[in-house]
């Protein structure tokens, strides 16, 4: 039975890490989690939380510290949730995120599987293609404190382009000088709701509003909002409304007008030009996206021959960069603007072996086996919560030779990774990517074969 009592002060030495990016000490045969420490150093602690098996602290004061601890070099951390291992050198980010892929495959996935490569980033700052800023009264524009909805008023965060805070800037004189209103989530009154910026990497920008009100109605003063927004950034593509009145955690709308010039940017990716409106989903680190989709191609080990099929394929970014090595690919995706993006894509790029269809994946995939289409790849990139098991089961109906699993998540890849495993597929080959220095997500790309 432990003796570890809450707020209780203690000296405890860090021995590994959680998967969210805690210390782990142990303490009285118990595992102590300790917000800000960093492995190998010893640290003075309070203790926050007991349980049962396991209790919480933070970090009081540093006794031994570790060489990979630095400066976090941005005065709104830690109290702004969206960093947290900005203590760390990037050195030991990277440590600590190939361990937690590691650990989840062989822990919650059941395979035995070296996790030996992570693909760190040349850039650690300044990579974010796309940031969605909330709004809140005040009016502050900023990001939430972790693990709540309190705004952090933040005029210039270090991983976003300094043009979101030139936007961020030019939205709050704005909303200043029109008596524009923030929205208050808890009334669910007030009007600007979300700042929204989306970058690409010929420094264009396109700036979107999301607002409490209709798309059509006016805004106050809104050739100001433009004049100011257009003045602020050169290289500002279009201004853009979304208009969302739900009461809701999602950020964009359903309708939206554009105030002035383009609704859309152009990026380039692995040597493809995609067209990107608000809503499209493209990854937000350009750089790490080649390599994470060039790991892929390579574990799918296309010859020119095969036909892919790839689930959750959004604007067909993977899709088209496999339809370059394969004799046939077939994307399927459940957003129907997503799928439009996707087939303009195509003809835009002049691919024409790739085709698009919109719907549930576990239904698209029933559909094709029921046609008789037996893919000998197949690629999935699913959302955060993984796959459903329908889809597993369905695909390993068309019994592929290779599955090419991209992952968010490592908690959800893992327990789909042991579902495969029932179903006759082994994972061979694992590798991060680190998409998203300073935080804590990382992605990775699995080989199962049958």
């Amino acid at each position: 039975m432990s003796e570890l009592k809450k707020n209780q002060i203690l000296s405890a030495i860090c021995d590994g890490y959680s998967a969210d990016g805690m210390g782990v000490a142990h303490v009285d045969g118990m595992a102590l989690f300790i917000s800000g420490a960093i492995a190998g150093e010893r640290c003075c602690v309070r203790v926050l939380k007991v349980l049962k098996s396991m209790a919480f602290a933070r970090v009081e004061g540093i006794e031994e510290p570790s060489p990979e601890r630095v400066d976090p070099g941005c005065p709104h951390y830690p109290a702004c949730g969206g960093c947290a291992v900005r203590h760390m050198s990037y050195a030991e980010e990277l440590r600590f995120k190939r361990q937690k892929v590691e650990d989840a495959l062989r822990r919650v996935g059941g395979a035995d599987l070296k996790v030996d490569i992570i693909h760190g980033a040349a850039q650690t700052e300044r990579y974010r293609g796309k940031a969605q800023l909330p709004v809140s009264p005040g009016p502050k524009i900023g990001f939430y404190r972790g693990r709540s909805h309190e705004v952090i008023d933040v005029p210039d965060c270090l991983l976003e382009p300094e043009s979101v805070g030139l936007a961020r800037g030019a939205v709050l004189d704005w909303m200043r000088a029109s008596g524009a209103a923030a929205y208050d989530e808890a009334a669910h009154r007030g009007l600007v709701r979300h700042l929204y910026v989306r970058t690409n990497s010929a420094g264009q920008a396109l700036i979107c509003l999301v607002v409490n009100a209709p798309a059509e109605r006016a805004l106050p003063d809104e050739a100001d909002l433009v004049r100011r927004l257009r003045e602020a950034l050169p290289g500002c593509a279009g201004v853009l409304l979304s208009s969302n009145r739900r009461k809701t955690n999602v950020i964009l709308g359903d309708a939206y007008r554009t105030l002035r010039g383009s609704s859309t940017l152009d990026e380039t990716l692995c040597g493809l030009t995609f067209r990107l409106s608000v809503p499209s989903f493209f990854q937000v680190n350009r750089d790490q996206c080649e390599v994470l989709y060039g790991r892929a191609l390579d574990f799918a080990a296309l010859t020119g021959q095969e036909t892919v099929l790839d689930l959750y394929c959004g604007i067909g970014a993977i899709s088209l960069c496999a339809a370059k090595r394969a004799k046939r690919v077939i994307g399927a995706e459940i957003v129907p603007e997503a799928v439009e993006d996707a087939r303009a894509n195509a003809a835009r790029n002049g691919i024409e072996n790739a085709e698009f269809f919109c719907g549930d994946a576990a239904d698209t995939a029933l559909m094709l086996a029921r046609q008789g289409v037996r893919p000998q790849v197949v690629i999935v990139d699913p959302p955060r919560r993984g796959l459903e098991p329908s889809v597993i089961d369905t695909v390993t109906q068309m019994a592929p030779e290779r599955l090419v699993y991209v992952s968010c998540d490592p908690a959800t890849l893992a327990r789909d990774v042991k579902l495969f495993s029932a179903r006759g597929y082994q994972a061979v080959a694992a590798e991060a990517v680190d998409m998203f220095p300073r935080t804590l997500h990382v992605e990775t790309v699995c080989l199962l074969v049958r």
